[in-house]
């Protein structure tokens, strides 16, 4: 980030967000330095699904900027995108893992995608599945997996890449507590071991006190420390 701080991996000033021409979020200012864990919460409707839309890429900027692992998403050309998601994780809610390839293949499509080198993409992948504890499921397909490995496996997609930071949309909010437990607990680590940087929303104020950090929260199209 040649004009701004270079310990941080988000950094947004002044940001507005629409809903079509509805304003659905105002002023946004908000910064998340590298190796940081920071919570997003709001009530259903607040914007919190359209703030993380606007950093991985999929909602315009149009008022203010955006810099996110050293790119202006308010100048990224779509013809791009595919390049600054290389840098990034996401993990979802509905874990959207293709359900016609198993676990394997899942991670190895990703891999094809981004042109990782085809000689390391196997050892990868299994570097990958033994870090969320999946290793023993690689053959087997998206359906035939709980809710908790599915969402395994899309946090071990998410760090194929090795990215500074991961942007979480709910991702325990169709999971038992249980379940919720073991994927913050891979968050956790994640954090802890290997400094990625992690925003994740969640409406699940459990979580927050079970596994604390930094909460800062929409409300009224704003965005506030709590």
């Amino acid at each position: 980030m040649s004009d701004t701080d270079h310990s941080l991996v988000i950094d947004i000033q002044s940001v507005d967000l629409f809903y079509g021409k509805i304003p659905v979020l105002t002023d946004i200012n908000f910064k998340l330095r590298k190796s940081e864990f920071a919570y997003l919460v709001g009530y259903t409707g607040s914007g919190k699904s359209t703030l993380l839309k606007c950093l991985y890429g999929a909602q315009e900027v149009k008022r203010g900027t955006a810099l996110v692992t050293g790119i202006n998403l308010s100048r990224l050309k779509r013809s791009k995108l595919h390049l600054y998601r290389r840098k990034i994780g996401m993990v979802f809610q509905d874990f959207k893992l293709l359900p016609d390839l198993n676990a394997e293949q899942n991670l190895d499509f990703v891999l094809r995608a981004t042109r990782y080198p085809k000689a390391g993409r196997k050892e990868k992948i299994m570097e990958v599945l033994q870090w969320v504890g999946l290793e023993h499921k690689r053959k087997a397909y998206p359906l035939r997996l709980s809710g908790g490995e599915q969402q395994r496996l899309a946090i071990a997609r998410a760090i194929l890449n090795d990215p500074e930071l991961i942007i979480a949309d709910e991702p325990t909010g169709n999971l038992d507590p249980f379940m919720t437990d073991e994927i913050m607990y891979l968050f956790s680590r994640l954090n802890n071991e290997k400094g990625t940087a992690i925003l994740l929303a969640t409406h699940d104020y459990r979580v927050l006190d079970k596994f604390p950090a930094r909460i800062v929260k929409l409300e009224a199209g704003q965005l506030k420390e709590s």
